[in-house]
C-alpha cells in the first residue's frame, strides 16, 4: 500500500468489510448470471439449428421436438442472432444505466439493488431454463425476455459503486476500487466454472444454477447491506475525513490538513487529486477535530441531487464515457465471444473452451489491482491507462496469432486480460467514484451513481454495437480481422483520453519541478 494510505487503513471498522463482500459478491453473482449466456452459445446453437457441421444429432434434443422447433437454418444464422442477442442486451443494458444511476441518487439503494439482482434472475431462469423445459422457441420472445434482462441488471453497477463511494473515501481508492473491481471477473470465473460443471445435463441447468445463486446474493443483499455510514451515525467518506498521516498532519478529504493536536484549521497541502484541476481543487473553510472529523462545516443546507444533464458536463466525464465506449467494446466482446472463439477457431470442447477462458479474467483481476495501487502512488490515473492500453494493442496483435496450444493461448491471455481488463476495471470504478466527488459538485453527494451511469452506459452502447459487428466481421473476414478491430478501438480509447494525459503529465512535471526548486 502507499504510505500515504496507512492512517486511512485504521479507519476501515467491519461495517466497511461487509459493505465492500456484500456489494462485492452481489456483482459477482450478476455476473456469473451473465456469463452463463456466452459459455453455452455452442449448445444454444446446436439446439437452434437441424444438425451440427458434421452432420450429427443435436445432444440436448429429441429427435420428434428438435425439427418442430428448430429456429435457423444453419450455424452461420444462429451465431449471428447470437450476436444480435447480446447487442439487444447491452443497448437496452446502456439505457438501462442512464436512468438506474438517476434513479439510484434518489431511491434507497438498497431497493434498487434487490430489485435489479432478484428480477434479473427470474429473468435469466424463464429465458434459459424454463424455455427450454416448456419446449419454447420464440425469437421474439428470447428478443424480449433479453431487453428486459439488460434494464433490470443496469440498475446494479451504478448503486454498488456509489455504496461503495459512500464508504471509502478519495484516499487509497485505486487500489481498494481496483481490487473491489475484480468482482466482475471473479464473476466470470465463477459463471464459466458453473456452467461447465452442469453443461452435461443441458445447457438450461447452468442457467438454472447461476440464477438461483444470484436470486439468493439479492436476498442476502436485502437485509445485509448498509448503503452509508450515514445509515449508524457517521458521515460518508465524500464529506468526512479521509484521515491520512503525513508528516504529523491528517489529510483530509477536502483536499486540507490539520494538525490534530490543536484541532485548528485548514491548512493548505500539496495532496494528489487525479482528474482535478487547480481551481476545482480549491475547498471551502471546514475546522476539523484531533480524528479529522469536521466539526463546522460552510454549507448546512441538505445535499442536491445533480441532474443528469449537469453530471454529464462536469470535467472529465465525457472524454473518460467515449474512452470506455471503445474500451468495453474490446472487453466485452472477449466476455461473450471468447469461448465461442476457443471452441470454433481451435476445434477445442466447449467445456474446455469455458475453462480455458478464465484466465483471461485471471489477467484483468491483477491488472485491475496492480494499476489502482500504482495511480495511488503516482497521485494520477490516465498515464497508467495510456500506457497499459499501448501495451494492450500489441498483445492483441500477438494473440491473434497464437498457436494451438492450450499453455501458450492461456498466457496471452492472462497478459491480455492484464492490459485490456485492468483499464476497464479502473475506469468503471475508481476513477468513475472520481469523477462523481469531485469538488465542482461540492454540496451535492447525489451525483456519484448518475456519473457511473453515464460512464457505464455509454461504455456499453459502444460494446453493444460492437458484438454485431464482431460476429459479421467474423463472418466476411475471420477471427484476425476481428482481432485487428479490437487494436483501433484500443487506439480510440488512448485518443479520447489524450487530453486529460497531457494534463495530468504536465501537472507531474511542475510537481516535480517544485520539489527540485526546494531542494
Amino acid at each position: 500500500m502507499p504510505p500515504s494510505c496507512c492512517g486511512y487503513l485504521s479507519q476501515y471498522t467491519h461495517h466497511h468489510l461487509v459493505a465492500f463482500l456484500l456489494t462485492f459478491f452481489s456483482y459477482v453473482f450478476l455476473h456469473a448470471s451473465r456469463k452463463t449466456f456466452s459459455n453455452v452459445k455452442v449448445s444454444i446453437s446446436a439446439q437452434w439449428t437441424p444438425s451440427l457441421q458434421n452432420g450429427s444429432a443435436p445432444a440436448f434434443s429429441p429427435g420428434e421436438t428438435w425439427e418442430r422447433n428448430q429456429l435457423f437454418a444453419n450455424e452461420e444464422e444462429a451465431t449471428l442472432f447470437l450476436g444480435a442477442l447480446d447487442s439487444i442486451f447491452l443497448f437496452s443494458y446502456a439505457v438501462g444505466l442512464y436512468l438506474s444511476g438517476v434513479i439510484g441518487d434518489r431511491v434507497n439503494l438498497r431497493y434498487v439493488l434487490c430489485f435489479g439482482l432478484c428480477g434479473s434472475a427470474t429473468v435469466n431462469f424463464a429465458f434459459g431454463t424454463l424455455t427450454e423445459w416448456l419446449h419454447i422457441y420464440n425469437v421474439y420472445l428470447y428478443c424480449s425476455l433479453w431487453v428486459l434482462n439488460g434494464l433490470l441488471q443496469s440498475t446494479v453497477w451504478p448503486c454498488i459503486v456509489a455504496v461503495m463511494g459512500n464508504w471509502f473515501g478519495k484516499t487509497g481508492r485505486g487500489f481498494v476500487f481496483g481490487l473491489w473491481s475484480a468482482c466482475a471477473s471473479v464473476g466470470n470465473i465463477l459463471g464459466a466454472f458453473l456452467a461447465s460443471s452442469v453443461l452435461k445435463y443441458g445447457y438450461e441447468y447452468a442457467f438454472l444454477v447461476t440464477s438461483v445463486v444470484q436470486f439468493a446474493g439479492g436476498v442476502v443483499l436485502f437485509f445485509g447491506l448498509l448503503t452509508s455510514p450515514n445509515e449508524i451515525g457517521e458521515e460518508d467518506a465524500g464529506e468526512s475525513s479521509s484521515a491520512c498521516v503525513n508528516n504529523g498532519k491528517y489529510l483530509c478529504a477536502s483536499g486540507l490538513s490539520t494538525d490534530c493536536q490543536t484541532g485548528l484549521g485548514p491548512v493548505d497541502t500539496d495532496a494528489h487529486w487525479p482528474l482535478m484541476s487547480e481551481e476545482e481543487d480549491e475547498a471551502e473553510e471546514v475546522e476539523y477535530d484531533r480524528n479529522c472529523h469536521s466539526v463546522q462545516r460552510a454549507d448546512q443546507g441538505s445535499p442536491k441531487a445533480v441532474g443528469f444533464f449537469q453530471a454529464f458536463c462536469l470535467p472529465g466525464v465525457l472524454p473518460y464515457s467515449l474512452a470506455y465506449a471503445c474500451l468495453k467494446l474490446v472487453n466485452y466482446s472477449f466476455f461473450f465471444w471468447l469461448p465461442f472463439y476457443l471452441s470454433n477457431n481451435y476445434g477445442w470442447k466447449e467445456v474446455e473452451a469455458d475453462r480455458l477462458s478464465m484466465w483471461y479474467d485471471v489477467g484483468g483481476i491483477i491488472g485491475g489491482t496492480v494499476q489502482g495501487l500504482i495511480t495511488d502512488f503516482m497521485g494520477k490515473r490516465s498515464p497508467v491507462l495510456a500506457l497499459s492500453l499501448l501495451l494492450a494493442m500489441a498483445s492483441l496483435v500477438g494473440y491473434s496469432h497464437s498457436p494451438a496450444d492450450k499453455t501458450t493461448n492461456a498466457a496471452l491471455l492472462a497478459i491480455t486480460g492484464f492490459l485490456i481488463g485492468g483499464p476497464s476495471n479502473m475506469i468503471s470504478s475508481a476513477i468513475s467514484a472520481d469523477l462523481g466527488r469531485q469538488d465542482a459538485i461540492r454540496g451535492s453527494r447525489g451525483a456519484l451513481a448518475t456519473v457511473t451511469g453515464i460512464v457505464d452506459g455509454t461504455g456499453s452502447i459502444g460494446a453493444a454495437g460492437g458484438q454485431y459487428l464482431v460476429s459479421l466481421i467474423e463472418s466476411k473476414l475471420g477471427w484476425v480481422s476481428v482481432f485487428y478491430f479490437f487494436v483501433v478501438m484500443t487506439g480510440g480509447s488512448i485518443v479520447f483520453i489524450t487530453p486529460l494525459i497531457m494534463t495530468e503529465a504536465s501537472a507531474m512535471w511542475r510537481e516535480r519541478q517544485t520539489r527540485h526548486h526546494q531542494l
